[in-house]
């Protein structure tokens, strides 16, 4: 119909004369372009599909992502924390990692790659974050949303970052984070600027050389309550003497370096104020850091002999229980002391 449209309006240009004629038959040629433009020429391109990346949104029960499929690792991941949506008594002791099923099998990661590499497993959305129920947290063990991170780094600093996000909660209604992986450059001795980083295992999984978090905090539902914080941290050992601040920089920066836009639907960005200005951006120092991993260490023994060694090795490092440990510690001690008993009693 659309050609046969076209024929006419070609035709019946000479009936006016040459200059109309002339004036038709560019109107028809015009007409002729945008219409294969537009429709014939690409549904050929088309015709067997285009290219997928696999980057496309990935929707989960408490995370939403997207994935690169050339280096087996999340190009980011989003959160929404609030102080309800951390509660629950999903427990990580009943997840295991493993390839994400959505993910086709030639390009995903797998637990070998890993193995023995020399670098840890580490979440982009953590499993601190999804205690509402078991299949969130699971879901957190997908390799979908895993990097290969500095060991050190993941149990150290970059905890005591997560930690610091899941806190905001208490001080702001609702809090997004946004992280993943950047494979930064490096300036040679002869001034020349090139990206270089490790792949490990056969699927070649990529080891970035940085990682990025992007939180976005608000107070109340009025637009002029949010603040903004974002972080570039190196995937090696941080100190306790580096502050988060050290790390902090432009979110325009951030999306240079990334080839991401963060938060697009916020209007005004550039008027967003800043989360360090607004918060503490305060990380837990040794003290507050280590008695928080001893809790952890404690509400998981599953001996006495266990549980002796956890505040054995909490006394070494000349740091005293707080009450919370204390009370935690009694109670654990008291629940394993009568499972033990139960377990010498023989049976009936």
């Amino acid at each position: 119909m659309a050609s046969h449209v076209i024929s006419v309006r070609f035709v019946s240009g000479f009936v006016f004369g040459v200059t109309s004629g002339v004036a038709a038959l560019k109107l028809y040629l015009y007409e002729e372009q945008k219409t294969d433009s537009g429709s014939s020429v690409h549904r050929l391109i088309e015709r067997f599909g285009l290219p997928q990346t696999g980057a496309e949104t990935r929707f989960y029960m408490n995370h939403v992502l997207s994935y690169d499929q050339t280096r087996r690792t999340p190009r980011w991941v989003q959160e929404h924390l609030s102080t309800h949506r951390l509660l629950g008594q999903a427990n990580r002791k009943h997840c295991r990692f493993k390839p994400d099923p959505s993910v086709p099998e030639l390009f995903t990661a797998h637990n070998e790659d890993y193995l023995r590499s020399g670098w840890s497993r580490g979440h982009m959305a953590p499993a601190g974050d999804n205690k509402i129920s078991e299949q969130a947290m699971a879901e957190t063990f997908y390799l979908s949303n895993i990097v290969p991170q500095n060991y050190e780094n993941n149990a150290g600093f970059w905890n005591r970052l997560e930690i610091y996000c899941r806190e905001l909660t208490q001080r702001f209604g609702d809090v997004w984070v946004v992280s993943g992986p950047l494979l930064l450059p490096q300036t040679q001795e002869n001034g020349r600027r090139t990206v270089c980083y490790q792949l490990i295992g056969k699927d070649d999984v990529a080891v970035p050389t940085h990682l990025y978090k992007v939180i976005l905090a608000q107070k109340d539902p009025s637009a002029d309550s949010l603040a903004l914080g974002a972080f570039v941290i190196p995937n090696a050992p941080i100190g306790f003497d580096r502050p988060l601040t050290e790390f902090e920089v432009s979110l325009g920066d951030l999306e240079r370096m990334s080839g991401l836009t963060f938060f697009p639907a916020v209007e005004r960005r550039e008027l967003l104020k800043n989360l360090c200005e607004e918060d503490s951006c305060q990380l837990m120092d040794f003290k507050r850091f280590t008695l928080y991993i001893s809790g952890r260490k404690v509400a998981s023994a599953r001996t006495l002999a266990r549980l002796e060694k956890i505040m054995t090795e909490l006394k070494d490092t000349g740091i005293t229980p707080d009450q919370y440990l204390s009370d935690l510690y009694l109670e654990k001690k008291r629940e394993l002391a009568e499972k033990e008993e139960r377990e010498k009693k023989p049976e009936p």
